[in-house]
């Protein structure tokens, strides 16, 4: 009987397993305090095994299920070891690329590795610039595996092993052993892949075990955790299977009393559809201008406790409204141009720039303001198909995109495209010739303080011997202080309404389940006539849309479920960690885990640190619950957006 495709199979078995779990040894060398600090290295082991043999039971299902009928067939031995050198190149290259996504990004890769690859101009250019030795180490890595692969995974083998010419006079497995041999083997096989006699198979969660988001991904090995990712994008991911299920009149009373709108007559349609008086009465309402500032984190920033590399923001904090403690929603800029330019909730989905049932139809600050007049447009220095942004912003109220291709005569242009001068210059240009009956609302997004950190090098003169983040960032801040100088001498100036907001921070990492702290950005409104003053309440990003409404006057009907802030104090934070889901209040944090029960911690708000453990409150679970319901309900049933003609053909209610 031939036994290639078993023996094949068993190599695979061996090498796939020697290399998967040298790897993670390695990682865990290399992360050894934080691996150490949580009193991980059982727990990642070990369930680095359970997640290595679901895979690998997987990649061997098909040739063992069917060597009982093929496996002595030449051709079957052949396609055995094609199929085997490809699956050992493609485990050897994810976990080739983990460190360097796992200094960037703090965690192995996942889903974030194959969404950039919908923009491999940016992304190449960046790898090339920034991470040119780490592409020619990987590279030979690379190379080392696809030898070692076709030397391992000889196509022609013996019975006993020897490689030489296939041996087509080999015997086939008798028949009356075919039948249970391969039912034998489709069981093992499936309990394998499934991991687990419980009620449900394994995943990720199963093996996470610490408060320390990126310790948790380290049994999980990379082609796995890409590969799961990858999965759950074909069906958006659900806030029910991961947080569990509440009746929907349980979610939609908590979140309309956490939006203060509990004594307001419910739409039944949209329940969050409310009327928003603004605190300021005007004859005409002022244009509104949101900056929204790349990987600008607290941590830059000295008037929020950070590095003293922002002077010229630190200047405007003084002469602004200016907010403390504000905190993003998410890591990504997708996320944050969800939350400021549609005031919607964060979910373990995507942010709605990306998710179909959000590219027409879906509310944003331009189709609410368009009914009153207002032309909208979103201006960028790169490439606005990043992130779907484009078709998202077009598809849902905004008059024009105007990015790096209509931009007049850019200075410079890196990776991601114009400098940030060059996009403050075309931003001036813009609001100097606006016209004066027509309000306008204008979303600027920078380009400047993103890897591979590539500006003007006669602007800023790097720090080091190649320009870094820190050069970026004060870069940017330079490009900032002087659009407000010719800003304040202009003729929009004093109709105009500012948000300067980052989208996010730099990074977001370290022993936590929720890093707080890297979710703390700038966020000031100035211009007009709004007085400076320095505003310590706990706030989101999604409160700052209803905020410059209420100060640019305008008398509105929306669904956001986010604070005026000149009228109501929201005193939390929500945010969205990777799968986990984050309800900051004073000194309280939630989070919420896929299939874990809700943590609560205590959080330091003057370090932003979180503390100890604390014993969970349900009441509290439940409210951070629902508010990942309600926005996964709402964006599901397309219940996020403006009334229609067409809505009295709908009956369905909530």
């Amino acid at each position: 009987m031939s036994l290639s495709v078993y023996r094949l199979s068993f190599r695979f078995l061996i090498a796939a397993l020697a290399l998967l779990s040298l790897s993670r040894l390695a990682l865990c060398l290399w992360l050894s305090t934080r691996v150490g600090a949580v009193d991980g290295w059982t727990a990642v082991m070990i369930g680095g095994l359970r997640i290595d043999a679901s895979l690998l039971a997987i990649c061997t299902a098909v040739p063992l299920v069917a060597a009982p009928w093929i496996g002595h067939r030449p051709w079957a031995i052949r396609v055995s070891a094609w199929w085997y050198r490809i699956a050992f190149v493609l485990l050897a290259f994810l976990e080739v690329a983990t460190p360097t996504f796992i200094g960037e990004y703090d965690t192995r890769p996942n889903r974030l590795f194959f969404e950039y690859l919908v923009s491999p101009k940016e992304v190449g250019g960046m790898l090339m610039s920034a991470y040119a030795l780490e592409l020619v180490i990987g590279a030979l890595c690379v190379a080392a595996a696809v030898a070692f692969a076709g030397l391992w995974f000889p196509s022609r083998i013996r019975p006993h092993g020897t490689t030489a010419r296939p041996d087509t006079h080999a015997s086939s497995m008798r028949w009356r052993w075919r039948v249970p041999a391969t039912l034998a083997t489709a069981l093992v096989v499936a309990l394998l892949v499934r991991g687990t006699l419980a009620h449900r198979p394994i995943n990720p969660s199963t093996v996470a075990f610490s408060s320390d988001a990126l310790v948790n991904t380290l049994p999980v090995n990379s082609t796995y955790n890409v590969a799961h990712a990858l999965y759950q994008t074909t069906s958006e991911r659900s806030s029910r299977q991961a947080y569990g299920a509440m009746p929907m009149d349980q979610v939609t009373e908590i979140v309309r009393q956490a939006s203060g709108l509990a004594d307001i007559p419910i739409d039944p349609l949209r329940p969050t559809l409310h009327r928003q008086t603004p605190s300021r009465s005007r004859a005409r309402p002022l244009h509104i201008v949101m900056i929204v500032q790349e990987s600008l984190g607290a941590q830059f920033v000295a008037h929020l406790g950070g590095r003293a590399l922002t002077p010229n923001l630190d200047k405007l904090a003084a002469e602004a409204w200016t907010f403390r403690q504000a905190y993003a929603t998410g890591t990504r800029s997708a996320r944050g141009l969800e939350a400021l330019t549609t005031g919607f909730l964060p979910t373990p989905s995507e942010a709605v720039l990306k998710l179909p049932r959000a590219q027409a139809g879906f509310f944003t600050l331009a189709s609410l303001l368009s009914r009153h007049g207002f032309r909208s447009r979103f201006v960028y220095g790169g490439e606005a198909h990043f992130d779907n942004m484009r078709a998202f912003f077009l598809g849902n109220g905004f008059d024009e995109v105007v990015d790096r291709r209509r931009f007049d005569a850019p200075k410079f242009i890196g990776t991601w495209g114009a400098s940030d001068e060059d996009m403050f210059r075309q931003l001036d240009t813009l609001l100097t010739h606006d016209r004066d009956e027509a309000p306008q609302l204008t979303v600027a997004f920078t380009v400047s303080n993103h890897s591979p950190w590539e500006f003007p090098q006669d602007r800023i003169r790097p720090e080091g011997a190649e320009p870094g983040r820190d050069d970026a960032v004060r870069y940017a801040d330079m490009a900032l202080g002087e659009f407000f100088e010719r800003a304040r001498r202009s003729s929009y100036w004093s109709r105009t309404v500012f948000l300067v907001v980052a989208d996010h921070d730099a990074r977001a990492g370290g022993a936590s389940l929720m890093p707080v702290n890297n979710f703390h950005i700038p966020a000031m409104i100035l211009g007009a006539d709004i007085p400076p003053k320095l505003d310590d309440r706990l706030i989101s990003q999604v409160d700052l849309a209803p905020t410059l409404l209420s100060l640019a006057g305008v008398a509105s009907t929306h669904p956001m479920p986010g604070a005026d802030l000149t009228r109501r104090d929201p005193q939390r934070a929500i945010m969205q960690f990777g799968d986990n889901y984050g309800y900051l209040t004073p000194e309280r944090l939630t989070v919420l885990a896929p299939g874990k029960t809700p943590r609560e911690f205590s959080v330091d708000m003057a370090s932003r640190q979180v503390g100890a453990e604390l014993a969970p409150d349900p009441r509290r679970a439940d409210v951070a619950r629902a508010h990942a319901l309600w926005a996964e309900w709402a964006y599901r049933e397309q219940r996020y957006s403006l009334p229609t003609t067409v809505d009295a053909a709908r009956t369905r209610h909530p």
